[in-house]
């Protein structure tokens, strides 16, 4: 894990943070680490106890979105927020690959094998995700149980799923799109203007947290800015789980669970979620104020606040 320089969008935050990059055999994943307080690395006291937990973003987000809750948690350990591949400054998948879901998992893997719990570290880590980022967690979560000491979703409960029957629809959809390709990258003239195509996405945000975003998502381009996120992120997937699965999946999660609910969230009002919630074993479900950024967006205390009680008291 090695330092870059620090990022002048999280400059004035005034926490302790640095730009981490961790090499994997086919990608090098970059993120951002917050020393836990009192560790040496924040220039007080003895290293804490508590083991590292590992945040995970949503779909086409970047590590800051935790900048807002990052600081509240570091009080109670280290925290490494990553950019998953082809998102914020992680490398992007070779030509001719796609961004399948379980790759996603397979690197997190990677990540806690190589620079998390090798030989003379910690041997569990505690996961912290939002969205897709939620998702990623909870397989490798049901996957590799013996990692993970608690897990956090933060409106996500699950992958996405479709029914068997969608199968093949599916298949042709993600195999049309990629003969197609993704068209010609837009420049926009500034970060502002960028940050407003974001504020209307599928999940909108204020313009300030629009901005946060998008200043790790975007490169200089000619005289303006592009997006330096890999535009396959945005191709349909060519097998989806189904339901059975997705529950299955969830039902091999051994680690106590939070899952945080946004009231105006995109899963407030999504029904059948009863099953997928009895499917774990140790879940505990609160519900927060906001919508799907609700840790980013808004009033995001209750967020920090339910999640530091949980990873450091339950």
């Amino acid at each position: 894990m090695n330092d870059l320089a620090l990022s002048p969008d999280i400059q004035g935050s005034g926490a302790v943070v640095r730009e981490m990059l961790w090499p994997l055999q086919y990608i090098t994943l970059t993120g951002l680490s917050w020393p836990a307080e009192g560790s040496p690395e924040s220039h007080e006291g003895s290293e804490p106890a508590a083991p590292p937990v590992i945040m995970l973003h949503g779909w086409l987000d970047n590590s800051l979105t935790f900048s807002r809750i990052a600081p509240e948690l570091a009080k109670g350990a280290a925290l490494f927020a990553v950019d998953m591949a082809g998102h914020g400054r992680s490398g992007h998948r070779p030509p001719g690959q796609s961004y399948q879901l379980m790759d996603y998992v397979a690197d997190l893997a990677e990540l806690i094998e190589t620079h998390f719990c090798g030989e003379g570290q910690a041997g569990q880590i505690d996961i912290v995700g939002h969205s897709l980022g939620g998702i990623v967690g909870a397989l490798y979560a049901a996957a590799f149980p013996d990692r993970v000491r608690k897990l956090v979703m933060i409106d996500s409960l699950g992958a996405l799923s479709h029914p068997a029957s969608e199968t093949i629809p599916q298949l042709r959809k993600a195999i049309k799109k990629r003969i197609a390709g993704s068209g010609r990258p837009v420049v926009y003239p500034d970060m502002v203007a960028a940050a407003k195509v974001r504020e209307g996405g599928f999940s909108p945000l204020s313009h300030e947290a629009a901005l946060a975003l998008v200043s790790r998502n975007v490169k200089p381009e000619g005289e303006g800015y592009g997006w330096c996120t890999d535009a396959r992120l945005r191709h349909p997937s060519p097998l989806m789980m189904t339901e059975e699965q997705v529950l299955a999946s969830l039902k091999a999660v051994r680690a106590p669970t939070l899952f945080v609910r946004a009231r105006e969230g995109l899963l407030a009002k999504r029904k059948g979620l009863d099953s997928r919630a009895d499917a774990i074993s140790d879940l505990k479900t609160i519900d927060v104020p906001g919508g799907h950024h609700c840790h980013l967006d808004g009033d995001t205390r209750p967020v920090a606040d339910a999640v530091r009680h949980f990873l450091e008291n339950e």
